[in-house]
């Protein structure tokens, strides 16, 4: 997926050359290691160290013949080295490699994730900042409940990806491990202390047990991670799309000049970022379902997880990047329109007051039950009737007469609601 959106950084780390580039980083860790263990002899790992090094081309080339990407490399590499290549892949087996350079890969891209999770959380804070304290309808069942502040609605979602992101450090450190332990986990052509010093060298943890392979809970950790991310720019996106529709217009994407929203109607503005990141987002999810599937593989490792990987590992890392630094650009350029907030705070004739006024008549002595039907009565009648809830209740003699002028006045004020927003709000930004 390549447009604005996408950050050459992602891309890059996924490249075929990285790819190899990689595998090569961990084969020097690996040589660097038996040198100073005393089996590669210091000419040679002079040698190594000068030379090593590949043609992306050549190493395709001899993919065609031998059908195996690992010999292939190897092959390409031995030819830029010359004879010192007998010690490069000393008692390795490919998944030494590939596993530990996957390590590599996946902490990279993990990291560029983490850069665009805290760029998200900026411009969340900044918006729920920004707009505290600015009434807005609160919706359950899409239906009026009772009122919030647009910077409430967004504070809810700073908290989210505060937490999307600590389960995303922890994925990332999770994947970061290597393994140098042979062809079942035995180290039986190998020395641990190869696979310590190369996964130091290299910035990794030794992984304590592994078989031929990194076992793949630690890649089911990782990508299901990045699918409740997507859930939650999934969940995001909804929001802003539902605040958009025509009925509703309390918000609206930025639409440049000379931007067309239909082939048909020269009057839409569509909410299409949006519409486009809630349905790349469950791609991610599906990805995550892949890799716990890839957990249960047959004895000590089979094939069946690696054509998945080749899949899933650039294509969600690069999607939740794509989606992030899009997102936040929406959200930095996204139109706020607080008249159609005020407007439809009252579009529902004030009936979100209906509660307080229960829970009033229950604090005068009444019981709950008659108090609920009383207040419905009222409040069923101005639905039909599209008329103000306050104006019926203050000539409702059976509430008014209960209540009292003064306690209805009190009753009636909007900002009750957000009585408490400052210390929601300490809840979630004194601890972030």
């Amino acid at each position: 997926m390549i447009d604005r959106y996408t950050r050459p950084a992602m891309g890059a780390v996924w490249s075929l050359e990285n790819r190899y580039q990689a595998w090569l980083e961990v084969e020097l860790a690996v040589c660097e290691a038996w040198h100073r263990l005393g089996e590669i002899p210091a000419e040679d790992w002079a040698e190594i160290k000068a030379k090593a090094g590949f043609d992306l081309g050549r190493i395709i080339e001899i993919e065609e013949r031998t059908r195996h990407d690992v010999i292939a490399f190897l092959s390409a590499v031995e030819e830029k080295v010359g004879p010192a290549a007998r010690y490069i892949h000393l008692g390795c087996t490919s998944s030494d490699i590939v596993d530990t350079a996957n390590a590599l890969l996946l902490v990279r891209a993990g990291r560029l994730i983490l850069d665009g999770l805290d760029r998200l959380l900026g411009v969340l804070r900044d918006m729920s900042l920004a707009y505290k304290g600015r009434l807005v309808m609160g919706r359950t069942h899409g239906i009026h409940a009772e009122p919030t502040s647009f910077g409430l609605k967004m504070a809810g979602f700073y908290a989210e990806f505060v937490r999307h992101r600590t389960r995303w450090q922890a994925a990332v450190e999770d994947i970061r491990v290597g393994k140098i332990s042979g062809a079942v986990g035995t180290y039986a052509l190998l020395d641990p202390r190869v696979e310590a010093l190369a996964c130091e060298r290299l910035g990794l943890a030794v992984d304590p047990v592994s078989t031929q392979i990194i076992q793949r809970d630690r890649y089911a950790h990782y990508f299901t991670t990045l699918g409740l991310i997507a859930g939650g720019f999934e969940r995001l996106c909804v929001e802003l799309r539902h605040l958009q529709r025509t009925e509703v217009h309390e918000v609206e994407e930025g639409f440049a000049k000379g931007q067309k929203g239909s082939s048909a109607m020269p009057h839409k503005k569509n909410p299409i970022s949006a519409e486009n990141m809630a349905g790349l987002s469950r791609l991610i999810r599906t990805n995550a379902l892949a890799a716990m599937e890839n957990m249960a593989l047959w004895h000590e490792r089979d094939i069946s997880h690696s054509s998945v990987e080749r899949v899933i590992m650039p294509d969600s890392t690069i999607l939740a990047d794509y989606i992030l630094n899009r997102l936040s650009g929406l959200l930095t350029n996204l139109r706020i329109i607080p008249e159609n907030m005020d407007r439809n705070l009252m579009a529902s004739y004030g009936l979100f007051y209906s509660q307080r006024v229960l829970t009033a008549l229950i604090g005068s002595g009444l019981a709950r039950q008659e108090a609920y039907e009383m207040v419905q009565r009222v409040a069923m009648a101005c639905w039909e009737k599209r008329t103000s809830f306050p104006e019926a209740v203050q000539n409702t003699p059976d509430i008014a007469g209960r209540l009292g002028a003064k306690a209805l006045e009190e009753i009636f004020d909007p900002g009750y609601y957000l009585r408490h927003e400052d210390l929601i709000f300490g809840r979630v930004f004194g601890q972030h």
